[in-house]
């Protein structure tokens, strides 16, 4: 009896969600790849649910500073965040104190979707291809400089990785998320830049960045003529950025599973699918139990690559 009375409030509190907007925070500012994916779900989940919902850009720090911000939210269900491999497993592995613990803070809802990461270069660069660029770094060792959203944040690890499969000399500079990275590498004040697909595939379509591969075991379908960083040079490379839904840690089991059943909705509409092959995304979905796993065994895969590494937050 103590069970099923203890097992009411949360159920009570699914039959009647969501009575109100639900925020949806994004750790980086409008305009990234965080944020295009955000308003694109966040828009098509509106519609489901029938009420609004409100993203709430909190960029700086990689990621951390909205990180933080969600983890210490209300448990209710109204509050969700947009979580990815940058603040769930790149900065538990940089970081030996966070604001948050990214097992225990958080309720996993599902997975998005998944998508590799885009080596680009600006045109001045006088490297068209992955072999070109190793090649220029090596000789002139820590003159070329890559832009990144943060220190900790996927897009530095990911350039972090790089340079320790290549033995390269890059130079990081770190901006308070991906768009003013990308402002500055499009003007040529940074060089080089591993980037989102959903804002940087334009620019490389549009003919302002030069983009010289990719960083998933496959070609993307969405830039099928760029060939992935392994098969241009650098064998065994691999890093997939992922995207999810968590709520805060304590949320009532009842909620999360229908958030979880939501936004399985969500993905599941054509127009989704339409707007994530635009951005270079690939739609995935899954328990709340899956996304967890998930997250669980990145943090461990990249805590060792981090240590052998001997990669630091500056």
């Amino acid at each position: 009896m103590l069970a099923v009375a203890l097992a009411l409030p949360g159920a009570a509190a699914a039959q009647v969600f969501p009575a109100k907007p639900l925020r949806l925070i994004v750790p980086f500012p409008p305009g990234g790849g965080n944020d295009i994916l955000a308003r694109a779900v966040g828009q098509r989940l509106a519609q489901i649910i029938g009420q609004q919902i409100i993203v709430d850009n909190r960029g700086g720090a990689g990621g951390l500073i909205g990180a933080e911000l969600a983890a210490k939210a209300a448990p209710d269900g109204y509050t969700i965040f947009l979580a990815s491999i940058g603040n769930l497993a790149f900065s538990p592995a940089l970081h030996a104190k966070l604001p948050y613990d990214p097992v225990r803070d958080f309720a996993p809802v599902t997975l998005l979707a998944t998508s590799a990461f885009i080596l680009v270069v600006n045109p001045s660069v006088a490297a068209k291809s992955v072999k070109e660029l190793v090649a220029l770094a090596k000789a002139k060792p820590g003159t070329l400089n890559y832009a990144s959203a943060g220190q900790g944040s996927s897009l530095h690890m990911t350039a972090e990785i790089f340079k320790l499969a290549t033995a390269t000399d890059l130079v990081h500079v770190a901006y308070k998320g991906s768009v003013p990275a990308l402002t500055d590498l499009l003007a040529g004040q940074v060089q080089i830049m591993f980037g989102t697909m959903p804002a940087t595939l334009p620019q490389v379509k549009a003919g302002k960045l030069r983009a010289l591969g990719v960083s998933g075991r496959q070609r993307a379908a969405a830039a099928p003529e760029v060939p992935t960083i392994a098969e241009a040079g650098v064998p065994g490379f691999e890093v997939l950025n992922w995207y999810g839904i968590v709520a805060p840690g304590k949320t009532p089991e009842a909620v999360v599973n229908k958030l979880n059943r939501e936004l399985l909705k969500t993905l599941a509409a054509a127009e989704m699918a339409e707007s994530f092959s635009a951005q270079g995304l690939e739609a995935a979905g899954g328990t709340p139990g899956q996304f967890g796993a998930l997250i669980k065994s990145e943090i461990a895969k990249y805590a060792k690559v981090v240590k052998a590494a001997n990669i630091r937050a500056e």
